[in-house]
């Protein structure tokens, strides 16, 4: 990224969002559209998974690959503990605080929050197939350590089954070497990595090419007059997955949209070094 020696992704986003931030735009998070419609004025209607409705003459697709979704793992009978006592991801450490926790994986995050669940947990078992981890080694010794000194169990093996009712948990079943062990269990947090899907994107009648969106390189605009696509989940010949790319796409799209939302508008085209109005804006001299 030019300008940046080095800079992690979430100094990035901090920075993209303080660069926004005099121009007060909205965000509505943690939602997934679920439908996407066009109206007879040529504009659309876009509905997310809490019922929240936007209406806008522009609709402009950055979702990456795709979202990630957990992947449920092979213990019969999980569909009806999950969101209730079983859980793909820590929102809340005070969730887990006084229970019987059994964190099943060998990864990273497997490891992170067996560590930092720990101090808030009633107990917490670590469950995994092998005794060997794909994890940072710091964080396997201190795993090892901490079952030395008894403040864990880790049991090689899997999850076989699950016992509880109403949708909260009691205990899970551990099929190890020596045979079955039940412990207890009153939230269970698997981690078998994630999988990318397209969701509802790929009902909107995009013309998917291999499950990317294909658009022009003029405007970046989709089969559908007035939805663009930038950044990963769209495709051209000669598309370079880099976030240096984005920006450029990006760029491009907003001049497009621009027409569409102001149509017979003049567009000034301004530029931070001259323009009074955006140093004003950016609070910023020239």
């Amino acid at each position: 990224i030019p300008g940046w020696p080095s800079i992690s992704a979430q100094g990035l986003v901090d920075k993209l969002l303080e660069q926004i931030a005099p121009f007060k735009p909205d965000f509505s998070y943690n939602r997934m559209v679920s439908s996407l419609e066009k109206l007879e004025d040529g504009s659309f209607r876009v509905t997310t998974d809490e019922n929240e409705v936007f209406e806008a003459k522009v609709v402009v697709i950055a979702a990456g690959g795709g979202s990630f979704q957990p992947k449920r793992p092979p213990i019969p009978g999980i569909e009806p503990y999950e969101g209730k006592s079983v859980f793909y991801s820590v929102r809340r450490m005070e969730d887990f605080r006084g229970h019987d926790l059994v964190i099943v994986g060998g990864g990273d995050s497997a490891l992170d929050w067996t560590l930092n669940l720990q101090p808030v947990a009633k107990s917490v078992t670590l469950v995994h197939r092998r005794p060997e981890f794909r994890a940072a080694p710091d964080s396997v010794n201190k795993m090892y350590a901490m079952q030395e000194m008894r403040q864990l169990e880790f049991q090689v093996g899997q999850v076989t089954g699950l016992t509880g009712a109403d949708g909260q948990l009691s205990s899970a079943t551990i099929k190890g070497p020596d045979g079955d062990v039940e412990v207890p269990c009153t939230r269970m947090l698997p981690f078998f990595g994630l999988t990318m899907k397209l969701g509802p994107i790929a009902e909107w009648g995009l013309n998917l090419h291999e499950n990317l969106i294909p658009v022009d390189t003029e405007k970046f605009q989709t089969s559908v007059p007035g939805i663009f696509a930038v950044g990963d989940i769209n495709w051209y010949p000669g598309k370079l997955k880099l976030i240096l790319s984005g920006f450029h796409e990006v760029a491009l799209m907003a001049q497009a949209a621009k027409r569409i939302i102001s149509p017979g508008e003049r567009i000034v085209f301004q530029y931070t070094t001259s323009s009074t109005s955006l140093q004003k804006k950016l609070g910023v001299s020239g």
